[in-house]
């Protein structure tokens, strides 16, 4: 049996913003955090204020699909 807590580990959906930008050190050096902050975002997620705070890093436009046809 395999107890490795490496295979119970999630990645967050949020971790793939982080790397857009250009990885944990690159934001937290836009943000004023401590690298470790954001390393904690690819498990626990961004947290929504933080989001609400930063919009134009981590909210994105939604995208009409154009499937309004009744």
């Amino acid at each position: 049996m395999n107890n490795s807590s490496e295979n119970n580990t999630r990645i967050s959906p949020d971790w793939k913003l982080v790397e857009e930008l250009g990885g944990a050190t690159k934001v937290a050096s836009l943000l004023k955090f401590k690298v470790q902050r954001v390393q904690n975002w690819k498990t626990r997620d961004i947290p929504a204020a933080i989001k609400l705070k930063y919009p134009k890093l981590f909210l994105k436009p939604q995208e009409k699909t154009g499937n309004n046809a009744a």
